[in-house]
């Protein structure tokens, strides 16, 4: 049943051994955020896997079985993007490849250096080259999203493989970022950064 599948957290893992200073470290913010919601679950790999199997080739060939495994049975996913997101080189590439070419999930796409996202496309420097590549095309459909908890949540129980964002650009309201909190009242609406970095934990 759909409301037995997961949400999937995909992220760089910048091929740290300190798992603080890789994205890994927003997984365990959304899955304290997620607790507070039965209907919400998440999974995702551990940060180590990730960092060895670009290593090696045999553990990336396991790993990937794991991902498809995870990918089968998620309903949408969820992926980190920091001002450090690479390009290409890590797993990540291969996560949206398969979300996208393989599964048709819909993407979330939760920017951790912003706290409201107006204008997608203004984005693009964020994006690893396999995002990029399928929103260019049309053939990846996401909501870009700031972290925001509730934001978070919203858009994992709203976005499923039969009820998918209609293009690969698109965003919330001025008024879901209102209701959000993402941005104050007095604030205007548009792409707005953080002008302190959000703190993993927090």
């Amino acid at each position: 049943m759909e409301s037995e599948k997961s949400t999937y957290i995909a992220y760089d893992e910048l091929c740290q051994n300190d798992p603080g200073q890789s994205d890994y470290r927003f997984c365990a913010t959304i899955q304290r955020w997620a607790a507070e919601r039965r209907s919400f679950e998440v999974n995702y790999l551990d940060r180590q896997n990730k960092v060895y199997a670009v290593r090696k080739s045999s553990l990336r060939a396991a790993l990937a079985t794991k991902i498809r495994e995870q990918l089968a049975l998620s309903r949408n996913v969820l992926v980190v993007l920091s001002s450090d997101t690479r390009k290409s080189g890590s797993l990540l590439a291969f996560e949206i490849e398969e979300t996208v070419d393989t599964f048709n999930l819909p993407l979330i796409l939760a920017y951790i250096d912003f706290k409201a996202v107006a204008d997608p496309s203004a984005l693009a420097g964020y994006w690893p080259d396999a995002l990029r590549q399928r929103i260019n095309s049309g053939s990846a459909r996401a909501i870009h999203i700031p972290f925001n908890k509730h934001a978070i949540l919203d858009a994992a129980s709203q976005f499923t493989d039969t009820n998918r964002p209609l293009t690969g650009l698109n965003h919330y309201t001025e008024y879901a970022h209102r209701k959000f909190n993402c941005i104050s009242p007095d604030m205007a609406f548009g792409n707005c950064m953080r002008q302190k970095r959000f703190v993993a934990g927090s």
